[in-house]
C-alpha cells in the first residue's frame, strides 16, 4: 500500500513518515527469508512405515506365523506316529517285537490274537491306536495352515493329506486283530492302511513337486518326490506279497510295510523343519 499523507499534516511531519516507512521496507529486504524447518527424515520414514503397515493386509503380516505353525504341525504328525509306534513296541515283551517280522498294525490289537500267522499281544495297544488317530490329523492341519492354499489348486494337496487322515482314524477304530477278520471290520482297517500308504505316500510326492510355493528348497522337493515313489513301491510290493503268501508271509514283511511308510514320515519331518526355520 502506497503512503499517501494528509493535506493536514505538516511538511516535516510527512517526511518523517515517509522515511520512516523506508527504513521498514528496506529493513524487509535486508532480512533473509523466512525458512520452514525441514522435517527429519527418520520421522518421514517413521511415519511412511507405519502408515504402509496399516495398509498392509493381514495375512501377509501373518505369514511368517503361518508358515511355522503349519511346520510344526507337519513336525509333530509324524512324530506322534513313530512315537506311539516306539513305546507301543517297546511295552511289547513276551515276545519281543520285531520291527522287521511283525506288522504294524499288530501294536494296535491288546489281545491275544493271531492273524497271517503272527501272534499279538500289546500291552500298550491304546497308545498305538491314539497314534492312528492323531498323526493324519495333524499332518491334515499342517497342510491346510500352508500358505500354498491361497491359490486355486489347493485340493491337490489336501486331497492326500484327508485321505491319509481318514485311513488313520479307520486303523484307530477297527484294530486289525484275527476277531477283526471274522466280523467284518476287518475290511475297514484294511480300507485305512491303504488309505494311508496311498494318501501319505502322494502327499510327499504333491509337496515335493510345489517346493516353490510351500517355501522349501529344490533339493527337498526331490527328496519328498523320491520317498514317495519309494512309499509306493514298497506298497505295490508289501500287497503283493500279502495275496500271494496267504497266511504265512515272510519273515520280513513287517519291514517292507514300514517302507511304505516310514520314508514319506521322515520326508514330511524334514520338509516341516525346513518351513519351519525359513524367516521370509
Amino acid at each position: 500500500m502506497r503512503f499517501q499523507p494528509s493535506h493536514s499534516a505538516s511538511p516535516a511531519a510527512a517526511d518523517r513518515e515517509l522515511q520512516a516507512q523506508a527504513s521498514r521496507v528496506n529493513l524487509r529486504r535486508a532480512l533473509p527469508p523466512t525458512r520452514l524447518p525441514e522435517r527429519d527424515p527418520t520421522m518421514s520414514e517413521a511415519i511412511d512405515s507405519r502408515s504402509k503397515s496399516r495398509e498392509m493386509p493381514a495375512s501377509h503380516v501373518c505369514l511368517p506365523a503361518q508358515r511355522r505353525v503349519a511346520g510344526a504341525l507337519l513336525i509333530a504328525g509324524p512324530a506322534i506316529f513313530l512315537l506311539g509306534e516306539f513305546v507301543a513296541a517297546a511295552a511289547w515283551t513276551d515276545p519281543a517285537y520285531s520291527y522287521t517280522h511283525h506288522f504294524i498294525s499288530n501294536l494296535g490289537v491288546h489281545g491275544p490274537s493271531t492273524l497271517f500267522g503272527q501272534y499279538m499281544y500289546s500291552p500298550l495297544a491304546w497308545v498305538m491306536n491314539a497314534g492312528f488317530l492323531l498323526f493324519g490329523i495333524t499332518i491334515l492341519a499342517g497342510v491346510a495352515t500352508l500358505r500354498d492354499l491361497s491359490d486355486s489348486r489347493r485340493w491337490a494337496m489336501l486331497a492326500p493329506a484327508t485321505l491319509l487322515a481318514v485311513g488313520g482314524v479307520l486303523l484307530a477304530l477297527f484294530p486289525g486283530s484275527g476277531e477283526a477278520i471274522n466280523n467284518g471290520t476287518g475290511e475297514y482297517h484294511s480300507m485305512g492302511a491303504f488309505a494311508g500308504f496311498v494318501g501319505g505316500n502322494a502327499l510327499a510326492i504333491v509337496l515335493g513337486s510345489r517346493w516353490r510355493r510351500i517355501g522349501i528348497s529344490p533339493r527337498m522337493g526331490r527328496a519328498l518326490i523320491t520317498v514317495g515313489v519309494i512309499g509306493l513301491l514298497s506298497m505295490v510290493l508289501y500287497l503283493a506279497m500279502i495275496f500271494t503268501t496267504g497266511d504265512t508271509p515272510i519273515g520280513i514283511i513287517g519291514l517292507i510295510e514300514r517302507g511304505a511308510v516310514h520314508p514319506f514320515l521322515i520326508g514330511l519331518i524334514c520338509a516341516g523343519a525346513s518351513i519351519w526355520k525359513r524367516k521370509t
